[in-house]
């Protein structure tokens, strides 16, 4: 049944437009804003409507915050809140990004970033080890099952460093035959496989340099599934190796201004476009990621909407939910591995979750700021290189 909003179009707006401005840390810190935001203190968002979101975020192809924001606008306002949802939280960034983009070309490099990328990345990592430990505990609760499949993904996330949408449905489907065994439900059915054919990997020929990059940054936004850490290693392949259009230290760089800059991490494909093909190329690479996704998500709502209630799809749900948020918490443990690579850097990682644990009110952009100048003391004043 579609609930009355207890909240207006211009409200949710305005709650991504700042979502967008402010909300540091990758996939995993922003759902669990969202999570915080609108399912427990504004209570816009009932949680079964959040736990759809991120399985079908997780299902669908693309990047996943922007999949939940995406879905989040579509509970109440249908396409209109999806898209308006959408656009709102993936902007702010977006001209962050460009801005950087233009420092970076004009000025020759950003011989700065790697100081303040070794602050904030240990900064980052306690923040999005906090909101996946909040969002496990919270999604979980105590069923052994659910905890097992949690498990599983999160050590093979972290064993292979990539994230395998074979075993996330697997869950779903093993829980739906534990708890509420299929019948003869054809639509059910119609459901599941659904984001198994948007796996179907297409060819295209193209000439120019714009649009190879349109194609290239297409097959990101649709055939990349979960969270920022998936689709670094494709975009690495194409934009390195492939087309060559980056060196390697240009694309650690891009990898650091995703991580410095708030909202989505795939962000960093518009820093990209902008290196490669100037304010064209950042537009077409930013809208080439983001349209499929938006299309994947917004295509199998409805079916959400209607069957998500039906025991065997609510016992997939619960099963995609567990291996989405265990894949998660292994790419967290990835993430510590890469970030993490002195005393310093695992004592400020220590220490912003030990802040944030405790002072509950404290802004992330604020312990992003005292990491940036943290990294930046110690990088060149205390231990140059």
């Amino acid at each position: 049944m579609h609930t009355i909003p207890t909240y207006s179009l211009k409200q949710l707006i305005i709650y991504f437009l700042k979502l967008g401005t402010w909300g540091f840390g990758g996939p995993v810190a922003l759902v669990g804003y969202m999570h915080r935001d609108l399912v427990e203190t504004k209570k816009w968002i009932s949680e079964e409507d959040y736990k759809e979101g991120m399985a079908l975020s997780q299902l669908a192809p693309g990047p996943l915050a922007a999949q939940l924001c995406i879905y989040i606008g579509y509970v109440h306002y249908r396409i209109t809140g999806a898209t308006v949802a959408g656009i709102a939280f993936v902007l702010p960034s977006f001209f962050m990004v460009l801005l950087i983009g233009w420092a970076y070309v004009s000025f020759g490099g950003l011989p700065w970033m790697q100081a303040i990328f070794y602050g904030v990345g240990a900064a980052v990592i306690g923040i999005i080890a906090l909101s996946s430990y909040k969002l496990t505990t919270k999604s979980i609760g105590k069923d052994y099952w659910l905890w097992a499949i949690f498990l599983v993904l999160a050590c093979f996330t972290f064993i292979t460093e990539e994230e395998n949408i074979w075993l996330i449905l697997a869950a779903g489907v093993l829980i739906w035959f534990v708890k509420s065994p299929p019948s003869r439900n054809k639509k059910s059915v119609h459901l599941f496989s659904m984001p198994v054919l948007l796996q179907i990997p297409a060819t295209v020929s193209s000439s120019g340099k714009l649009w190879q990059i349109a194609w290239f940054f297409t097959k990101a936004g649709a055939f990349v599934f979960g969270s920022g850490i998936a689709i670094v290693p494709f975009l690495y392949g194409g934009v390195v190796k492939e087309y060559q259009w980056l060196n390697e230290q240009q694309f650690v760089d891009a990898v650091a201004v995703a991580m410095i800059t708030p909202g989505p991490v795939v962000i960093t494909v518009g820093f990209i476009g902008y290196l490669v093909g100037g304010i064209w190329g950042a537009c077409i690479a930013a809208l080439a990621t983001f349209i499929p996704c938006y299309v994947f998500t917004v295509l199998p709502a409805p079916y959400f909407k209607k069957y998500g209630k039906h025991p065997a799809i609510k016992a997939f749900v619960d099963g995609v939910t567990a291996a989405a948020i265990g894949a998660i918490a292994g790419a967290v443990l990835v993430l510590a591995k890469r970030n993490l690579v002195d005393v310093p850097t695992a004592l400020i990682a220590i220490t912003t979750i030990g802040i944030l644990y405790t002072f509950k009110k404290i802004p992330e952009p604020l312990i992003i700021l005292a990491a940036s100048l943290t990294g930046i003391a110690l990088k060149l004043l205390v231990l140059p290189s």
